[in-house]
């Protein structure tokens, strides 16, 4: 009988094999990633656009295009879209981030002489219909008016725009901004930004030589270059220490969001601060939740996130605690982030946090997919696949005092921004 009062053993990680993605370049010199992996004919192919053209004036620009790339097109309405995409199968989603539009396709292998004609009329030929645009602008303002009522939301646009001012990272969208959208903005960005030479494309799945042979017959012909755009480059301003406080005298809860801009992915030290940060609230049981949310019971939740962006970094804390709680929540923060600067971290402690990263990441490649988003992230940051195998050597071999240096130079709780939504 198996004794349940035993952990069992673990095996050590010590490589971690990625399905590494192929590089082609298609007859129009768009960059094709394939991730050739699975047994099932199944396929996801994603269509990558930089942001560009970014205009304080018309900050909805890129965000609506996007949104509205499949609400019809030259030959197909909205529905007819729908139609034909759910008659295959098929699932296409338009996503938006910071930095990037992205248009993703998912398709059985059989459907796609059928399903990239209707991709490439969406992607060239988009119409972008008034009504339409009536509709998402109304439907938008809304949803806008309902999440302003929620404090994470509030503290959350406040925080972003203490750190990067009126760049896209920081800019505070609000109703006035979906007014002064028109149908002319978005096919003006449509033209600049949707383009092969502004796009890359990632396939993966169970993607052989036929499959693309079909992406460069689709997408490498007949797609040209047609309008100059300028890349998205921001000058960062530099507000440290400063405290935003958005008083809700009715509010039983408090948002608190407190960070600073920090460094991007394709820099040395970002694999190690990764670690720090897990240690300080990156997994459930990191230090931020055992004593503030265990310990304490001043919150359901609490964590801290390293996010990488293309032109910078940024580290934050987060949390939402009982309004009578706000600031001895603050003081533990405090506390906490001091500590690491202070003490070094228990090697049992640093042993946890090794096993869960590493288990982790090699719990995160599911499928061919999961690992062409791995490529994904490398890519976007400008790195290769060396990354990888200096993250799991930094992982494996970090120690406390390397830990202590980087809380030093990196967490310096006087220079956080500090944003409060609710009562303090």
């Amino acid at each position: 009988m198996i004794n349940r009062t035993i952990a069992p053993a673990y095996k050590e990680i010590n490589q971690i094999n990625l399905i590494q993605a192929t590089p082609r370049l298609l007859d129009n010199n768009i960059k094709l990633f394939v991730v050739n992996a699975g047994e099932q004919e199944l396929v996801r192919i994603e269509f990558i656009f930089n942001n560009v053209n970014w205009d304080v004036n018309h900050p909805l620009q890129a965000f609506i295009t996007n949104s509205l790339l499949i609400e019809g097109s030259r030959t197909m309405s909205s529905y007819q879209i729908s139609e034909r995409i759910d008659s295959y199968g098929a699932f296409i989603q338009a996503e938006y981030g910071f930095d990037h539009s992205t248009f993703t396709l998912y398709t059985l292998s059989k459907h796609l002489d059928d399903v990239l004609p209707l991709v490439k009329e969406i992607l060239t030929e988009a119409t972008f219909p008034q009504e339409e645009l009536d509709t998402f602008v109304r439907n938008q303002k809304q949803k806008l008016l309902i999440s302003l009522e929620k404090n994470d939301v509030v503290t959350k646009r406040i925080f972003n725009n203490s750190l990067f001012g009126d760049s896209i990272y920081g800019y505070i969208v609000n109703a006035e901004d979906y007014d002064k959208v028109d149908r002319n903005q978005l096919v003006e960005y449509y033209k600049a930004a949707y383009q092969p030479n502004n796009c890359i494309i990632i396939a993966s799945g169970k993607v052989d030589e036929v499959i693309t042979e079909k992406i460069n017959s689709f997408f490498g012909n007949g797609w040209e270059n047609t309008v100059q755009s300028t890349k998205n480059v921001f000058s960062i301003p530099q507000k440290k220490g400063s405290l935003y406080y958005t008083e809700k005298p009715e509010a039983l809860q408090s948002a608190i969001r407190i960070g600073q801009i920090s460094i991007p992915r394709n820099h040395a030290d970002f694999p190690a601060l990764q670690f720090l940060n897990t240690v300080l609230g990156g997994y459930f049981g990191s230090r931020l939740m055992a004593n503030i949310r265990e310990e304490k019971g001043y919150t359901y939740g609490i964590g801290s996130g390293l996010v990488s962006l293309q032109n910078v970094g940024y580290f934050l804390i987060a949390s939402e605690v009982g309004a009578e709680v706000c600031t001895l929540t603050l003081e533990e923060i405090e506390k906490e982030v001091n500590l690491l600067r202070t003490e070094p971290i228990p090697e049992e402690e640093i042993e946890l946090v090794k096993n869960y990263m590493l288990g982790s990441f090699m719990g995160s490649l599911e499928n061919a997919f999961s690992h062409a988003d791995k490529f994904k992230s490398i890519y976007l940051a400008g790195l290769d696949y060396a990354y990888y195998t200096r993250y799991v050597q930094t992982i494996k071999h970090i120690n406390a005092q390397q830990l202590l240096e980087l809380a030093n130079k990196y967490l310096d709780y006087n220079s956080f921004n500090i944003v409060i939504t609710g009562k303090k």
